[in-house]
């Protein structure tokens, strides 16, 4: 039975409340009365506060930890103390639940918004990896949300310092199974790369609505780690792009060498398979404000992804688009090209990628000039037309994009899908070229709630902000 809540806390702390109890202990919300804020406060459970040795590492992992505080995507812990002979940590309070919650009614969450939890969850987790502390523990409910829906990571080596990474503790496999790497399950202490498989387990989660290897027992989902076949998450959600599989391959392998060398790397990969699949129009204007549609920092050199399009003829008989991602040398082992062909009434779109390997060091476009010409007919989709107006962009016709994208975000308007927050992006982006502001803040707005955060956007917002009051 929990000890009563006034004598568990120390007097500072007013009006405690319980919000949850678990292996590692007791958890509660309370207010800090000497600094008038609420909070979160974590007891080590009594079973393990007894051990002396183990009462030591706890705080010995949590305040190693709280030199984590600064980043912004990981839980703040202003405290960690000692009361009634069992350690606590005091932390800051998010309001906005976690992520376990988001994926509780077992469906899919949208795949933009999924992306960026996941960016912010691997800057958290890279920065701890590049301290020298492993999380350990990485699950949907360590994943929390602030008021404005920013993931921040929490009870980083807590689940280590409360002996909870072996399977020599009773009972402790329960919590932790559908996440654990293959060689936690096999009970080896885990690594960086086990928090990289934790977090590809809760991506899979994320976008399936369910986690990839659930089993019952949860011994048979631990095992299932060790021993089954990563499943394609593109059949748990046929909405998803097949070529998610792939970058899944890689996150789950069984073997942590094989798996990414960061977080970053596995979620840009994501987003650049998410970009790939919906064959991206979105504006890369010149250097020195080069805008790209999926970038990353991981700490090596970057991928640029650009698209560009050629030869849009007049009077809408045939309109032809080339995507082109690749090397210095397009005939480099392991390019491939991918010809689509889109018919519409009255046109035909024909798409080609040309793809480098993920292992090239670098990718620069091969771009061939191209002529733009009148508008295309009102029977084009509003895809079309944003590729139509998204043309005359790269040729700087902004004025001649203008029409051609208010279509466009007219029809796509209320679809969710990913052209339609290109639209909304571009016809943002031209009507501050053109020296406009009018809706430009809401077409920013609404690229975002379908895309998640950009810098792009973040960047257009700061002009239009400072330019248009």
């Amino acid at each position: 039975m929990p000890a009563p809540t006034d004598t568990l806390l120390p007097p500072r702390y007013r009006g405690v409340r319980p919000i949850a109890h678990g292996g590692m202990g007791e958890i509660f919300v309370a207010t800090d009365a000497e600094l008038g804020r609420e909070v979160v406060v974590k007891v080590l459970a009594e079973r393990f506060a007894k051990d002396v040795s183990l009462r030591e590492r706890f705080k010995r992992e949590a305040l190693a930890a709280a030199r984590l505080s600064g980043n912004p995507n990981i839980v703040t812990i202003f405290d960690v103390d000692e009361h009634g002979g069992r350690p606590m940590i005091v932390m800051e309070h998010l309001t906005g639940g976690s992520l376990a919650e988001r994926v509780s009614g077992r469906k899919p969450c949208p795949a933009p918004q999924v992306l960026d939890w996941l960016e912010e969850a691997a800057a958290a987790l890279d920065a701890a990896h590049d301290a020298g502390i492993v999380h350990r523990d990485v699950k949907p409910g360590n994943l929390l949300l602030d008021e404005r829906g920013h993931v921040k990571v929490a009870d980083f080596g807590i689940a280590s310092a409360a002996g909870l990474d072996s399977f020599t503790q009773t009972g402790t496999i329960l919590g932790t199974a559908g996440y654990l790497s293959p060689e936690q399950a096999r009970g080896e202490r885990a690594t960086a790369s086990s928090d990289l498989y934790a977090l590809g387990v809760v991506a899979w989660e994320l976008l399936a609505g369910r986690r990839p290897f659930e089993r019952q027992p949860a011994t048979a989902e631990a095992m299932a780690h060790v021993n089954a076949p990563v499943p394609a998450v593109h059949e748990a959600n046929p909405e998803l792009p097949a070529s998610f599989d792939a970058v899944f391959e890689r996150a789950l392998a069984k073997d942590p060498r094989a798996r990414y060398a960061s977080a970053a790397d596995f979620v840009g990969d994501l987003r650049s398979a998410l970009h790939d699949s919906a064959g991206d129009t979105w504006i890369v204007p010149t250097a020195p404000t080069r805008l790209a549609p999926a970038t990353r920092s991981t700490g090596g050199p970057s991928r640029w992804w650009i698209p560009v399009l050629i030869a849009l003829l007049a009077g809408g008989a045939l309109a032809a688009f080339l995507v082109s991602r690749g090397s210095d040398n397009p005939s480099q082992p392991g390019v491939r090209t991918v010809v689509r062909t889109v018919t519409g009434p009255g046109q035909t779109v024909r798409e080609t990628v040309t793809t480098a390997p993920t292992t090239s060091p670098s990718t620069t476009a091969s771009t061939t000039a191209s002529t733009t010409a009148s508008t295309p007919p009102s029977s084009q989709s509003g895809t079309q037309l944003n590729a139509a107006g998204f043309a005359k962009m790269q040729a700087g016709d902004y004025a001649g994009a203008l029409p051609l994208l208010e279509q466009s975000v007219q029809l796509l308007n209320g679809s969710g899908r990913i052209d339609e927050a290109y639209a909304d992006y571009n016809l943002a982006y031209t009507r501050r070229k053109l020296g406009r502001c009018d809706g430009v803040l809401d077409l920013l707005d609404r690229s975002q709630s379908i895309q998640g955060h950009r810098s792009e956007i973040n960047k257009l917002r700061a002009d239009a902000r400072h330019a248009c009051g």
